[in-house]
């Protein structure tokens, strides 16, 4: 379906039938970017927020330079953090609304629900999206709730010892081969890699390569 009218009246629908749980693939840096009405962007975030209050379960798969855009959503006057459950993957396949497991809404350009709605309720289809979900969602990093207190601009240059290890960790070598490689002993290596998740600030080396990047370290 098409048209803004029948596309608002097919999210409510969904928000009113929402029972059990809600799965979404979301992208809420996409949006703003191509200057979609705010009217409708609201409307949006509402029916998914009155699913939500209904449903047991929520989860939210992310791309991961979404971040910052979902933090900001977190700290909009008046909405606080968004419900349920919500993790980061290097990007999502599309975007999706998947209610009870029963009916999903797909844009049909993949990437924007104002341009075209696909409601998809054949069975075989539905447990597929559901599997590309779940698949997303195990292989994702949780998105921390937002620091009461923003962060100050990185400083510090990233020790010269560390920069092998972090190659070899983007590179996604084995503990074993990133040690043969750098000609050190494993134990030396796992050492290392401490060293610079505690530089970093994380303990997740998916994250680590994020953090790195963000303090401009690549």
């Amino acid at each position: 379906m098409v048209g803004a009218r029948r596309i608002c009246a097919a999210l409510a629908a969904l928000a009113e039938s929402a029972r059990h749980e809600l799965l979404t693939f979301d992208d809420p840096g996409a949006a703003p970017a191509r200057s979609l009405p705010a009217p409708f962007l609201q409307f949006a975030g509402d029916c998914v927020r009155m699913a939500s209050a209904r449903v047991r379960t929520v989860r939210r798969v992310l791309p991961l330079h979404a971040r910052e855009a979902a933090g900001a959503a977190c700290a909009a006057p008046g909405y606080g953090p968004p419900p349920g459950e919500a993790r980061l993957t290097p990007s999502i396949p599309f975007k999706m609304i998947l209610v009870d497991r029963t009916v999903a809404a797909v844009p049909i350009d993949l990437e924007l629900l104002y341009n075209g709605v696909l409601l998809i309720r054949e069975p075989v289809v539905v447990q597929a999206l559901v599997r590309a979900h779940q698949l997303c969602w195990e292989s994702g990093e949780e998105l921390a709730p937002p620091r009461e207190t923003p962060l100050g601009p990185p400083s510090g240059a990233m020790p010269e010892h560390l920069r092998p290890v972090l190659d070899a960790l983007l590179a996604g070598l084995t503990d074993e081969a990133a040690a043969a490689r750098l000609g050190i002993s494993g134990r030396t290596y796992t050492r290392r890699v401490g060293e610079l998740f505690a530089a970093l600030g994380t303990t997740s080396r998916f994250r680590a390569g994020a953090e790195a990047m963000r303090r401009g370290w690549l």
